[in-house]
């Protein structure tokens, strides 16, 4: 075995971990300021915002006018910035009221920009900045859950004729590539989580993944959570703001509402019963076929051992970053946790009689 694969464990595998595994450089505000000004125009100051693999900025002009400069991470393809440059206007030209970012030319009317930075190749692209709360600092509701919902099979339907030829890379973070992660159950600490996990992934190795290559697929956000989405500050179950298109992947579309549906097990209650009401919401807006219903379970599990593993793996490799990269962790170890306690035909049932679908046979 080489030093890669005892540094990285998932190099073993078909799988794209270049921007899970590189160190993000630190790249100064003085320089942000530089690219925002001499490529955009933007006269501003600069200020540092969160992100797992990226350097983000909030560039703010002598107006007032805020912007969001992302200077992508040495090792991502500079192809996947123009993948989700794409992305965000195929969006404003099918549903231009859907609250995403709007991506802000260059100069010299570029929307995606490659520029020698600390003494790299880095991908660069500026888009308008969103004002709203942060989700995640607010009082979670029901009525919150179906908005983000309703909000998913909006962006769904509007990347729905979408493709690019990057869209088919394979991410750690698409669920259909859970068995790649293998080599990284042995980050999850706890003895328990870890046999937990491993049951689950072993359910869907042997019953799940067989099946989704059959099922319909499209360019997806497969990342749509409370800390990549904002709301109105006087009410906070309307959407403002959806950030963050890092995860976009072509896949099946069931694996999007999963994915959706999997940051809600931590409401107050049954966590089924928060996952049921997303789900209702958006299958309410682009129906779900029953088979898609019936692998919710699965694929809910699946995200959350996959969290389990790859933000385990990456707070050992990152530790001065734990705290963001396992911001996600206790939520997936809750929802793994009831689904222990709650069989998998009684959550298919409870799924399929809130989405008004006949029962199981």
């Amino acid at each position: 075995m080489n030093a890669l694969q005892i540094a990285d464990p998932l190099a073993e595998a078909a799988i794209d971990v270049g921007t899970l595994s590189a160190e993000p450089d630190e790249i100064s505000l003085v320089e942000a300021e530089r690219i925002a000004r001499e490529h955009y125009g933007i006269i501003g100051e600069a200020h540092r915002l969160t992100g797992e693999r990226d350097q983000n900025f909030r560039i703010v002009d002598r107006n007032a006018q805020s912007y969001a400069l992302r200077i992508s991470n040495p090792a991502e393809d500079p192809a996947m910035n123009d993948f989700q440059i794409g992305a965000l206007l195929h969006i404003a030209m099918v549903d231009p009221d859907l609250p995403v970012p709007k991506v802000c030319p260059s100069v010299d009317g570029e929307t995606h920009l490659v520029l020698r930075v600390n003494g790299g190749e880095r991908a660069v692209r500026m888009l308008t900045f969103l004002d709203g709360v942060p989700m995640n600092t607010t009082a979670r509701s029901l009525a919150q859950t179906e908005a983000m919902a309703r909000t998913l099979a909006r962006l769904g339907l509007a990347l729905r004729g979408y493709f690019h030829p990057s869209a088919g890379h394979t991410i750690a973070w698409d669920i259909k590539n859970l068995g790649t992660l293998h080599a990284l159950l042995r980050f999850v600490a706890d003895e328990e989580q870890r046999k937990v996990a491993q049951h689950f992934f072993d359910h869907f190795e042997r019953e799940v993944k067989p099946v989704l290559s059959k099922l319909r697929a499209q360019v997806v956000h497969n990342d749509l959570n409370v800390f990549n989405a904002l709301v109105d500050p006087n009410d906070h179950d309307r959407i403002v703001g959806v950030l963050d298109f890092g995860d976009m992947v072509f896949t099946p579309l069931v694996v999007d509402v999963a994915v959706g549906a999997s940051f809600h097990l931590s409401m107050p209650g049954d966590p089924w019963d928060a996952a049921t009401t997303f789900i209702a919401a958006y299958h309410a807006i682009t129906p779900l076929e029953g088979v898609e219903l019936d692998l919710m379970y699965d694929l809910i599990a699946a995200r959350c051992v996959a969290t389990l593993l790859i933000t385990g793996w990456r707070a050992q490799r990152h530790p001065e970053n734990s705290a963001y990269i396992l911001k996600n962790y206790a939520n997936a170890w809750r929802g793994l946790s009831h689904f222990l306690t709650l069989p998998r035909e009684v959550a298919q049932q409870r799924l399929r009689d809130a989405c008004n679908l006949e029962k199981l046979s």
